[in-house]
């Protein structure tokens, strides 16, 4: 495809255009961040993770500088789709080096629609993915974060319709790849926290109820009466979470809250 640019729409759905010099077609030798140790599906992360390989069959590659500085930041991977002389292609991976230091820091993974799948960042720039983000029907269904720089993720939060609804933090540091074990329960209201459970000493169960003062004047930072009743059982257990096409467990929700508050985003 030499003296021809591939344009992504912005559906996916790559068209085929004139040249422009901006463009670089050979294959990119920037690194990519190191990935953060996921508690989501590792089969179905490993899948997307391979839709950047250039050299899959029917996979073509267009590289960009968007700098100005002549050194490529942009890489895009596209999938051939159909048969000559109707072959489409459709983008299925996007890599962008944003600092100009030579590794890729944003990854974002594409189904066979043109449809987003998922996407890796690294925040600050230290080489390590630290968040990741899960899609569903073009929309964040869960985000996943590594706040600490410990290569691990220890805050989950799950959206529903774009808006964050709840989050879980796992401020132990108990968490492993295969059993996600939080400590922290938040909930939103409007893009607002408007309750907080905490587990104060690792069992599984929420030990204190917290609450905006505008949404509950009367509650405090202090354990709540229904609380210290018994009143509040955690799930403790593993509970799937909606983490769009990538899946993933989430942890179980404080049993005495309300059904909004026990299901996932």
């Amino acid at each position: 495809m030499k003296g021809w640019m591939i344009v992504a729409a912005l559906s996916g759905v790559a068209v085929v255009g004139c040249g422009a010099a901006s463009e670089q077609t050979h294959r990119s030798t920037a690194r990519r961040s190191r990935a953060i140790e996921s508690s989501g599906d590792a089969a179905a992360s490993a899948a997307s993770s391979g839709r950047c390989d250039a050299s899959a069959p029917n996979h073509e590659v267009s590289e960009y500088d968007t700098s100005g500085d002549d050194r490529p930041d942009v890489r895009k991977v596209f999938l051939q789709v159909g048969r000559a002389p109707l072959i489409r292609l459709v983008l299925i991976c996007r890599e962008a080096d944003l600092n100009g230091d030579g590794t890729k820091d944003i990854v974002r993974y594409y189904n066979d629609e043109g449809r987003p799948l998922r996407e890796e960042a690294d925040r600050n720039f230290d080489g390590q993915m630290d968040e990741t983000a899960f899609f569903d029907s073009g929309r964040v269904a869960r985000s996943e974060a590594d706040t600490n720089a410990d290569g691990k993720v220890d805050t989950k939060i799950f959206y529903e319709r774009g808006q964050p609804i709840r989050a879980e933090r796992d401020m132990g540091g108990r968490s492993t790849p295969e059993r996600w074990q939080p400590d922290r329960w938040e909930y939103f209201e409007e893009g607002r926290m408007v309750r907080m459970g905490t587990d104060m000493n690792g069992d599984g169960v929420v030990d204190r109820w917290d609450r905006d003062a505008s949404t509950r004047p009367t509650i405090g930072s202090t354990r709540e009466a229904d609380n210290s009743a018994g009143g509040d059982q955690s799930g403790g257990g593993e509970a799937a979470g909606s983490g769009g096409a990538a899946g993933g467990n989430a942890g179980g929700a404080p049993a005495n809250g309300s059904a909004a508050d026990g299901g996932t985003g």
